[in-house]
Protein backbone atom coordinates (compact mmCIF):
# COMPACT_ATOMS: atom_id res chain seq x y z
CA UNK A 1 0.00 0.00 0.00
CA UNK A 2 1.39 3.54 -0.69
CA UNK A 3 2.38 6.23 1.49
CA UNK A 4 -0.74 8.31 -0.06
CA UNK A 5 -3.30 5.40 -0.86
CA UNK A 6 -6.86 5.85 1.86
CA UNK A 7 -7.89 3.21 3.79
CA UNK A 8 -11.48 3.23 2.68
CA UNK A 9 -14.32 1.67 4.76
CA UNK A 10 -14.51 -1.42 2.59
CA UNK A 11 -13.11 -2.76 -1.06
CA UNK A 12 -14.09 -4.76 -3.96
CA UNK A 13 -13.54 -8.53 -3.07
CA UNK A 14 -12.99 -9.57 -6.94
CA UNK A 15 -11.63 -12.46 -8.32
CA UNK A 16 -8.61 -12.90 -10.23
CA UNK A 17 -8.87 -12.34 -13.72
CA UNK A 18 -7.35 -14.83 -15.23
CA UNK A 19 -10.42 -16.58 -13.85
CA UNK A 20 -12.62 -14.38 -14.96
CA UNK A 21 -11.51 -14.06 -18.91
CA UNK A 22 -12.92 -17.32 -20.29
CA UNK A 23 -16.32 -16.31 -18.87
CA UNK A 24 -15.99 -13.32 -20.85
CA UNK A 25 -14.99 -15.21 -24.13
CA UNK A 26 -18.12 -17.49 -23.24
CA UNK A 27 -20.38 -13.89 -23.94
CA UNK A 28 -18.13 -12.29 -26.63
CA UNK A 29 -18.70 -16.22 -28.30
CA UNK A 30 -22.44 -16.36 -27.64
CA UNK A 31 -23.44 -12.32 -28.18
CA UNK A 32 -26.07 -12.71 -25.86
CA UNK A 33 -25.54 -10.10 -23.46
CA UNK A 34 -28.83 -9.39 -21.51
CA UNK A 35 -32.35 -10.49 -21.32
CA UNK A 36 -32.38 -13.76 -19.37
CA UNK A 37 -29.33 -15.47 -21.34
CA UNK A 38 -27.17 -18.60 -20.45
CA UNK A 39 -25.20 -16.92 -17.41
CA UNK A 40 -28.03 -15.24 -16.31
CA UNK A 41 -30.08 -18.46 -15.25
CA UNK A 42 -27.13 -20.65 -14.37
CA UNK A 43 -26.25 -17.73 -11.60
CA UNK A 44 -30.17 -17.78 -10.41
CA UNK A 45 -29.91 -21.64 -10.36
CA UNK A 46 -26.80 -21.42 -8.26
CA UNK A 47 -27.54 -18.61 -5.82
CA UNK A 48 -30.64 -20.65 -5.05
CA UNK A 49 -28.74 -23.61 -3.76
CA UNK A 50 -25.89 -21.64 -2.35
CA UNK A 51 -28.31 -19.86 -0.12
CA UNK A 52 -31.13 -22.19 0.64
CA UNK A 53 -33.84 -20.70 -1.13
CA UNK A 54 -36.64 -21.37 -3.77
CA UNK A 55 -36.78 -18.90 -6.31
CA UNK A 56 -34.39 -15.94 -7.21
CA UNK A 57 -35.05 -12.88 -9.35
CA UNK A 58 -31.83 -11.13 -10.50
CA UNK A 59 -31.74 -7.52 -11.20
CA UNK A 60 -29.59 -4.43 -11.90
CA UNK A 61 -29.56 -3.30 -8.55
CA UNK A 62 -31.24 -3.40 -5.61
CA UNK A 63 -33.06 -0.49 -5.48
CA UNK A 64 -34.46 -1.00 -8.46
CA UNK A 65 -35.56 -4.85 -6.86
CA UNK A 66 -37.15 -2.89 -3.82
CA UNK A 67 -39.15 -0.96 -6.34
CA UNK A 68 -40.40 -3.75 -8.13
CA UNK A 69 -40.66 -5.99 -5.19
CA UNK A 70 -43.47 -3.49 -3.62
CA UNK A 71 -45.05 -3.26 -6.87
CA UNK A 72 -45.19 -7.01 -7.39
CA UNK A 73 -47.39 -7.05 -4.00
CA UNK A 74 -49.30 -4.22 -4.95
CA UNK A 75 -48.54 -2.38 -1.77
CA UNK A 76 -50.27 1.35 -1.43
CA UNK A 77 -50.93 3.56 1.52
CA UNK A 78 -48.72 3.57 4.33
CA UNK A 79 -45.53 1.25 5.28
CA UNK A 80 -44.12 0.50 8.50
CA UNK A 81 -40.38 0.92 7.75
CA UNK A 82 -37.08 2.06 10.09
CA UNK A 83 -35.28 5.69 9.86
CA UNK A 84 -31.62 3.71 10.26
CA UNK A 85 -30.84 2.71 6.94
CA UNK A 86 -29.57 3.63 3.46
CA UNK A 87 -32.33 6.11 1.78
CA UNK A 88 -33.26 3.19 -0.60
CA UNK A 89 -35.11 1.65 1.76
CA UNK A 90 -37.42 4.40 2.13
CA UNK A 91 -36.93 5.56 -1.76
CA UNK A 92 -38.40 2.88 -2.82
CA UNK A 93 -41.43 3.42 -1.06
CA UNK A 94 -41.71 7.05 -2.60
CA UNK A 95 -41.03 5.89 -6.20
CA UNK A 96 -44.33 3.36 -5.89
CA UNK A 97 -46.52 6.43 -4.37
CA UNK A 98 -46.34 5.21 -0.57
CA UNK A 99 -46.00 6.62 2.39
CA UNK A 100 -43.18 5.34 4.90
CA UNK A 101 -44.05 5.54 8.38
CA UNK A 102 -40.55 5.62 10.46
CA UNK A 103 -40.60 4.03 14.02
CA UNK A 104 -37.76 3.74 16.53
CA UNK A 105 -35.16 0.65 16.78
CA UNK A 106 -34.43 -1.97 19.31
CA UNK A 107 -30.82 -0.40 20.75
CA UNK A 108 -29.49 -3.87 20.87
CA UNK A 109 -30.08 -4.99 17.13
CA UNK A 110 -30.52 -2.00 15.61
CA UNK A 111 -33.14 -3.57 14.12
CA UNK A 112 -37.07 -1.90 13.75
CA UNK A 113 -38.61 -2.84 17.18
CA UNK A 114 -41.88 -4.75 17.09
CA UNK A 115 -43.29 -3.61 20.14
CA UNK A 116 -42.97 -0.02 17.69
CA UNK A 117 -44.06 -1.32 14.59
CA UNK A 118 -47.39 -2.77 15.99
CA UNK A 119 -48.33 0.76 17.87
CA UNK A 120 -47.87 2.66 14.64
CA UNK A 121 -50.09 0.58 12.26
CA UNK A 122 -53.29 2.06 11.25
CA UNK A 123 -56.38 1.20 8.71
CA UNK A 124 -53.78 2.80 5.87
CA UNK A 125 -51.41 0.29 6.99
CA UNK A 126 -50.35 -2.34 4.03
CA UNK A 127 -47.25 -3.22 4.72
CA UNK A 128 -44.00 -3.76 6.84
CA UNK A 129 -40.79 -2.94 5.26
CA UNK A 130 -37.48 -4.34 7.71
CA UNK A 131 -34.13 -4.14 7.48
CA UNK A 132 -31.61 -6.98 8.49
CA UNK A 133 -29.18 -3.94 9.59
CA UNK A 134 -25.58 -5.16 9.48
CA UNK A 135 -26.68 -8.49 8.45
CA UNK A 136 -27.80 -9.08 11.72
CA UNK A 137 -31.43 -10.91 11.26
CA UNK A 138 -34.48 -8.79 12.50
CA UNK A 139 -37.03 -10.57 14.58
CA UNK A 140 -38.84 -12.07 12.32
CA UNK A 141 -41.38 -14.17 14.46
CA UNK A 142 -42.24 -11.28 15.85
CA UNK A 143 -42.40 -9.11 12.82
CA UNK A 144 -44.81 -12.13 11.05
CA UNK A 145 -47.07 -12.45 14.13
CA UNK A 146 -47.55 -8.59 13.80
CA UNK A 147 -47.93 -9.12 9.87
CA UNK A 148 -50.70 -11.96 10.21
CA UNK A 149 -52.89 -10.25 12.78
CA UNK A 150 -53.12 -6.79 11.09
CA UNK A 151 -53.33 -8.53 7.21
CA UNK A 152 -50.07 -6.92 6.05
CA UNK A 153 -46.93 -7.47 3.95
CA UNK A 154 -43.95 -8.33 4.95
CA UNK A 155 -41.04 -7.03 2.33
CA UNK A 156 -37.19 -7.42 4.04
CA UNK A 157 -34.55 -5.13 2.73
CA UNK A 158 -31.62 -7.92 3.09
CA UNK A 159 -29.11 -5.78 1.26
CA UNK A 160 -26.64 -6.94 4.57
CA UNK A 161 -27.87 -10.12 5.01
CA UNK A 162 -26.25 -12.82 2.09
CA UNK A 163 -25.81 -16.10 3.29
CA UNK A 164 -26.89 -15.21 6.51
CA UNK A 165 -29.26 -17.59 8.48
CA UNK A 166 -30.87 -18.53 11.43
CA UNK A 167 -31.20 -21.47 14.27
CA UNK A 168 -34.75 -22.52 13.81
CA UNK A 169 -36.16 -26.05 16.01
CA UNK A 170 -32.71 -26.86 16.23
CA UNK A 171 -31.92 -26.60 12.24
CA UNK A 172 -30.02 -23.87 10.36
CA UNK A 173 -32.10 -22.09 7.35
CA UNK A 174 -31.68 -19.02 5.43
CA UNK A 175 -33.09 -15.70 6.94
CA UNK A 176 -34.13 -14.68 3.30
CA UNK A 177 -37.03 -17.25 3.38
CA UNK A 178 -38.58 -15.10 5.72
CA UNK A 179 -41.75 -12.48 4.99
CA UNK A 180 -43.48 -12.16 1.11
CA UNK A 181 -40.20 -10.89 -0.13
CA UNK A 182 -36.94 -10.28 0.30
CA UNK A 183 -34.39 -8.02 -1.42
CA UNK A 184 -30.68 -8.81 -1.83
CA UNK A 185 -27.50 -6.24 -2.94
CA UNK A 186 -25.08 -7.44 -5.20
CA UNK A 187 -23.44 -3.35 -5.23
CA UNK A 188 -19.60 -3.45 -4.95
CA UNK A 189 -19.79 -2.31 -1.37
CA UNK A 190 -21.56 -5.34 -0.32
CA UNK A 191 -19.75 -8.69 1.10
CA UNK A 192 -21.13 -10.48 -2.01
CA UNK A 193 -21.05 -8.17 -5.57
CA UNK A 194 -21.38 -8.71 -8.67
CA UNK A 195 -20.39 -5.02 -9.91
CA UNK A 196 -23.90 -3.80 -9.21
CA UNK A 197 -26.74 -6.38 -9.20
CA UNK A 198 -29.32 -7.07 -6.93
CA UNK A 199 -32.32 -9.65 -6.33
CA UNK A 200 -35.31 -10.72 -5.05
CA UNK A 201 -36.59 -14.06 -3.26
CA UNK A 202 -39.52 -15.00 -3.60
CA UNK A 203 -41.58 -18.30 -1.75
CA UNK A 204 -43.17 -19.51 -5.06
CA UNK A 205 -43.06 -19.86 -8.83
CA UNK A 206 -46.36 -17.79 -9.58
CA UNK A 207 -44.65 -14.42 -7.59
CA UNK A 208 -41.09 -15.06 -9.18
CA UNK A 209 -42.82 -15.41 -12.82
CA UNK A 210 -44.58 -11.73 -11.71
CA UNK A 211 -41.36 -10.53 -10.78
CA UNK A 212 -39.77 -11.21 -13.88
CA UNK A 213 -42.12 -10.27 -16.20
CA UNK A 214 -42.18 -6.80 -14.36
CA UNK A 215 -38.25 -6.38 -14.56
CA UNK A 216 -38.62 -6.71 -18.54
CA UNK A 217 -41.21 -4.18 -19.04
CA UNK A 218 -44.24 -6.32 -18.47
CA UNK A 219 -43.42 -8.42 -21.31
CA UNK A 220 -44.65 -11.53 -20.96
CA UNK A 221 -43.94 -13.02 -24.74
CA UNK A 222 -43.06 -11.20 -27.93
CA UNK A 223 -46.29 -9.18 -28.31
CA UNK A 224 -48.18 -9.62 -24.84
CA UNK A 225 -47.45 -6.58 -22.11
CA UNK A 226 -48.92 -7.60 -18.73
CA UNK A 227 -48.21 -4.54 -16.08
CA UNK A 228 -46.00 -1.56 -16.63
CA UNK A 229 -43.13 -3.05 -15.98
CA UNK A 230 -39.54 -1.62 -15.86
CA UNK A 231 -36.44 -2.86 -17.28
CA UNK A 232 -34.22 -4.36 -14.08
CA UNK A 233 -32.39 -6.99 -15.69
CA UNK A 234 -29.33 -8.14 -14.89
CA UNK A 235 -26.55 -8.42 -17.61
CA UNK A 236 -24.62 -11.76 -18.64
CA UNK A 237 -21.41 -9.67 -17.39
CA UNK A 238 -22.57 -9.39 -13.66
CA UNK A 239 -24.08 -12.61 -13.45
CA UNK A 240 -21.08 -14.41 -15.00
CA UNK A 241 -18.70 -12.45 -12.27
CA UNK A 242 -21.56 -13.49 -9.92
CA UNK A 243 -21.31 -17.45 -10.88
CA UNK A 244 -17.44 -16.85 -10.56
CA UNK A 245 -18.02 -15.18 -7.49
CA UNK A 246 -19.67 -17.64 -5.52
CA UNK A 247 -16.52 -19.98 -5.80
CA UNK A 248 -14.91 -17.54 -3.39
CA UNK A 249 -17.21 -16.16 -1.16
CA UNK A 250 -16.31 -18.53 2.00
CA UNK A 251 -13.05 -17.32 2.11
CA UNK A 252 -13.70 -13.91 1.71
CA UNK A 253 -16.19 -14.16 4.94
CA UNK A 254 -13.72 -16.00 6.52
CA UNK A 255 -11.09 -13.47 6.13
CA UNK A 256 -13.94 -10.59 7.40
CA UNK A 257 -14.40 -12.59 10.62
CA UNK A 258 -10.57 -12.88 11.22
CA UNK A 259 -10.48 -9.08 10.85
CA UNK A 260 -13.24 -8.62 13.09
CA UNK A 261 -12.04 -11.14 15.87
CA UNK A 262 -8.60 -9.09 15.92
CA UNK A 263 -10.52 -5.49 15.77
CA UNK A 264 -12.56 -6.55 18.98
CA UNK A 265 -9.36 -7.76 21.09
CA UNK A 266 -7.23 -4.95 20.00
CA UNK A 267 -10.53 -3.02 21.67
CA UNK A 268 -11.36 -4.49 24.26
CA UNK A 269 -11.99 -2.60 27.62
CA UNK A 270 -11.75 0.60 25.93
CA UNK A 271 -14.09 2.64 28.27
CA UNK A 272 -17.03 4.32 26.37
CA UNK A 273 -16.63 2.13 23.09
CA UNK A 274 -19.10 -0.96 22.33
CA UNK A 275 -19.35 -3.45 19.34
CA UNK A 276 -22.86 -4.87 18.46
CA UNK A 277 -23.68 -8.02 20.03
CA UNK A 278 -23.60 -10.83 17.34
CA UNK A 279 -26.69 -13.21 18.08
CA UNK A 280 -25.66 -16.81 18.83
CA UNK A 281 -29.01 -18.08 16.90
CA UNK A 282 -27.75 -16.47 14.01
CA UNK A 283 -24.50 -17.03 11.60
CA UNK A 284 -22.31 -13.63 10.49
CA UNK A 285 -21.06 -12.33 6.71
CA UNK A 286 -19.11 -9.63 8.23
CA UNK A 287 -20.46 -7.34 6.08
CA UNK A 288 -20.09 -4.57 8.30
CA UNK A 289 -18.25 -3.30 11.51
CA UNK A 290 -19.56 -1.01 13.70
CA UNK A 291 -18.67 0.76 17.02
CA UNK A 292 -20.52 2.72 18.84
CA UNK A 293 -18.66 5.96 20.37
CA UNK A 294 -20.76 6.88 23.85
CA UNK A 295 -19.51 9.60 25.85
CA UNK A 296 -17.10 7.67 28.10
CA UNK A 297 -14.93 7.60 25.05
CA UNK A 298 -11.94 10.01 24.83
CA UNK A 299 -13.17 11.90 22.16
CA UNK A 300 -16.88 12.36 20.44
CA UNK A 301 -17.99 10.03 17.23
CA UNK A 302 -17.43 13.11 14.97
CA UNK A 303 -13.67 13.74 16.13
CA UNK A 304 -12.95 10.62 16.09
CA UNK A 305 -13.87 10.12 12.62
CA UNK A 306 -12.33 13.79 11.64
CA UNK A 307 -8.90 11.64 13.46
CA UNK A 308 -9.43 8.71 11.47
CA UNK A 309 -9.62 10.94 8.42
CA UNK A 310 -6.83 13.49 8.86
CA UNK A 311 -4.85 10.20 9.27
CA UNK A 312 -6.12 8.43 5.53
CA UNK A 313 -8.27 5.97 7.27
CA UNK A 314 -11.96 6.60 6.06
CA UNK A 315 -14.17 5.08 8.30
CA UNK A 316 -17.92 5.97 7.94
CA UNK A 317 -21.08 6.84 9.80
CA UNK A 318 -23.44 4.60 9.02
CA UNK A 319 -26.62 5.68 9.26
CA UNK A 320 -25.66 8.97 9.72
CA UNK A 321 -27.93 10.70 9.37
CA UNK A 322 -30.88 9.27 9.39
CA UNK A 323 -33.20 8.68 6.79
CA UNK A 324 -35.97 10.76 8.33
CA UNK A 325 -33.89 13.89 8.68
CA UNK A 326 -33.71 13.90 4.91
CA UNK A 327 -35.99 16.86 3.09
CA UNK A 328 -38.32 14.62 1.46
CA UNK A 329 -39.11 12.82 5.21
CA UNK A 330 -38.61 15.05 7.63
CA UNK A 331 -41.97 16.97 7.59
CA UNK A 332 -43.66 13.41 8.10
CA UNK A 333 -45.01 13.41 11.55
CA UNK A 334 -43.08 10.15 12.02
CA UNK A 335 -39.90 11.63 11.36
CA UNK A 336 -39.99 13.68 14.61
CA UNK A 337 -36.88 13.28 16.41
CA UNK A 338 -38.88 12.60 19.71
CA UNK A 339 -40.49 9.60 18.48
CA UNK A 340 -37.14 7.92 17.42
CA UNK A 341 -34.54 8.33 20.53
CA UNK A 342 -32.61 4.92 19.89
CA UNK A 343 -32.03 5.10 16.14
CA UNK A 344 -31.21 9.08 16.86
CA UNK A 345 -28.71 8.13 19.74
CA UNK A 346 -27.52 5.45 17.25
CA UNK A 347 -26.54 7.88 14.14
CA UNK A 348 -25.17 9.61 16.84
CA UNK A 349 -22.84 7.53 17.90
CA UNK A 350 -21.68 4.33 15.33
CA UNK A 351 -18.73 4.59 13.17
CA UNK A 352 -18.11 1.72 10.78
CA UNK A 353 -14.56 0.52 10.64
CA UNK A 354 -12.49 -0.43 7.38
CA UNK A 355 -13.73 -4.32 6.82
CA UNK A 356 -12.71 -5.74 3.72
CA UNK A 357 -10.56 -9.38 3.07
CA UNK A 358 -7.51 -7.48 1.45
CA UNK A 359 -7.21 -5.38 4.87
CA UNK A 360 -3.43 -6.25 6.36
CA UNK A 361 -3.51 -7.36 10.06
CA UNK A 362 -0.86 -4.09 10.04
CA UNK A 363 -3.62 -1.87 9.01
CA UNK A 364 -6.22 -3.42 11.55
CA UNK A 365 -3.17 -2.76 14.22
CA UNK A 366 -2.71 0.86 13.62
CA UNK A 367 -6.61 1.82 12.96
CA UNK A 368 -6.54 0.37 16.24
CA UNK A 369 -3.93 2.04 17.96
CA UNK A 370 -5.12 5.69 16.20
CA UNK A 371 -8.52 5.41 17.90
CA UNK A 372 -7.23 3.82 21.78
CA UNK A 373 -4.50 6.71 21.85
CA UNK A 374 -7.60 8.88 20.55
CA UNK A 375 -7.41 12.16 22.85
CA UNK A 376 -9.15 15.68 22.98
CA UNK A 377 -6.28 17.76 23.03
CA UNK A 378 -5.09 16.10 19.76
CA UNK A 379 -8.38 15.68 17.98
CA UNK A 380 -7.98 18.37 15.31
CA UNK A 381 -3.83 18.40 14.98
CA UNK A 382 -1.89 17.17 11.77
CA UNK A 383 -0.99 13.91 11.83
CA UNK A 384 2.02 13.32 13.75
CA UNK A 385 4.79 12.19 11.46
CA UNK A 386 4.88 8.09 12.75
CA UNK A 387 1.79 7.74 12.18
CA UNK A 388 1.85 7.94 8.78
CA UNK A 389 3.37 4.65 8.41
CA UNK A 390 -0.11 3.14 8.52
CA UNK A 391 -0.52 3.49 4.95
CA UNK A 392 2.92 2.31 3.58
CA UNK A 393 2.15 -1.21 4.52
Amino acid sequence: MSAHQPIYVTQPDLPPLEEFLPYLQQIWDSRVLTNSGPFHQRFEAALCEHLGVKHVSLFTNATIALVTALQSLRITGEVITTPYSFVATAHSLLWNGIKPVFVDIDPVTLNLDPAQIEAAITPQTTAILPVHCYGTPCDVQAIQRIADDYNLKVIYDAAHAFGVQRQEDGEWHSVLNHGDLSVLSFHATKVFNTFEGGAIISPDAKTKQRIDHLKNFGFVNETTVVATGINGKMSEFNAALGLLQLQHIAKAVARRQAIETRYRSLLAGVPGLRFLERPSTATANHSYLPVLVGPEFAVSRDALYQRLRERGVMARRYFYPLISDFPMYRGLSSAHPAGLPVARQASAQVLCLPIYPALEDADVQRIAELIRSARPEASFLPAAAPVTTLLAA
